[in-house]
């Protein structure tokens, strides 16, 4: 993880206390994010935090982002449709690994309720600090970003 990493951050009212929790790992591993909410447990709508930290990434005023769900499918596949984003949904640290080394995943997506907090502290983590392999997987990339045209 370099050392001008930062995170976009998002989350649902499904998803609102693992990413309270995910924030505290953060700050105490000094990593700059923004929180672009939700703020409380009161019903949203997923998407429209999604996109706004898929822009973010996108516009790359954020290195890497965040979403929490309660399953963190309607994260991910919202996410996945903004051109340049390859979200990655991740219930291991494994995933998060191959994610980033394999598909240089710039989004990972949780889901609270499928989602020990302790075990989504270490896959932020492992997401954060594994670097896109390169090589033969981004042939695989450039094929992905052809179909958005980005």
């Amino acid at each position: 993880m370099g050392s001008s990493c930062s995170v976009a951050l998002g989350s649902d009212h499904a998803g609102y206390q693992l990413k309270e929790r995910i924030k505290e790992y953060l700050t105490a591993q000094k990593i700059p994010f923004e929180d672009f909410g939700t703020h409380s447990q009161d019903s949203v709508d997923y998407p429209d935090t999604a996109v706004r930290v898929s822009h973010s990434v996108r516009d790359r005023k954020h290195t890497y982002g965040v979403l929490i769900c309660g399953s963190g499918i309607g994260m991910s596949i919202t996410a996945n449709k903004v051109a340049g984003i390859r979200a990655a949904l991740c219930t291991s640290v494994t995933h998060a690994r191959m994610g980033r080394l394999h598909n240089d995943a710039n989004i990972l997506t949780l889901g609270e309720r499928y989602t020990d907090p302790d075990a989504a502290v270490d896959i932020v983590d492992t997401f954060l600090r594994t670097e896109f392999e390169g090589g033969r997987h981004q042939r695989r990339i450039d094929k992905i970003h052809r179909l958005t045209g980005c």
